[in-house]
């Protein structure tokens, strides 16, 4: 059984959907309701599920991870993610999104070159992210380093970035199997912000 923790921590709730093994989901958002939500529609229909009023020790660990991520910091753990009952598309996009290292942003033109697919099919498995924000969708921004889409809002995207600024000048490419993914530093999408008066 799944079992489903929610936990409000300096006003932001953060939640995670996971057996003592493996994690179905995470989500945050600023009201109980929302994270709930979020949580419930990334569950697969066929497995039970419980919400649960205290947390697991592992459930412990991953709320705390979410939070750090959320936070602008590095997560040293990595988590078993439940993504059999993904389509293998959608399984290849997640791991290409969860390879984008904190204080790098990719494109969905970048990730669509290194996964396959197209930049619009990449932007659509971002939305339907369930592991938010571990798998980092909002380092997932346009070509021309504008922010794109993201379902917690744009605002909140931009202050993940703002967190996330480590001062990188380069551009790098991580290797994703056959393919090499381009990352490109956060300060890229923050200038880009900043000309447009949205910072």
């Amino acid at each position: 059984m799944i079992g489903v923790y929610k936990k409000n921590i300096g006003g932001v709730w953060f939640g995670a959907a996971c057996t003592e093994q493996r994690v179905f989901s995470t989500s945050f958002a600023h009201s109980e309701q929302e994270t709930l939500k979020k949580l419930l529609s990334s569950i697969p229909f066929n497995v039970p599920f419980k919400v649960f009023p205290e947390t697991s020790a592992f459930a412990e660990t991953v709320l705390a991870s979410v939070k750090n991520v959320y936070d602008g910091n590095i997560v040293p753990q990595k988590f078993p993610l439940a993504t059999e009952h993904l389509s293998a598309y959608t399984q290849r996009v997640l791991e290409a999104a969860s390879l984008i290292p904190l204080g790098y942003v990719s494109s969905y033109g970048s990730i669509a070159k290194a996964a396959g697919g197209s930049p619009r099919a990449v932007g659509h498995v971002m939305t339907l992210n369930p592991f938010a924000p571990i798998v980092p969708c909002h380092r997932v921004v346009s070509s021309d380093f504008t922010l794109g889409g993201y379902g917690g809002g744009l605002s909140v995207k931009r202050e993940f970035l703002i967190r996330e600024k480590r001062g990188y000048t380069s551009v790098r490419e991580i290797p994703l199997g056959d393919e090499k993914l381009q990352v490109f530093p956060v300060e890229f999408v923050l200038r880009k912000l900043e000309g447009l008066g949205h910072v």
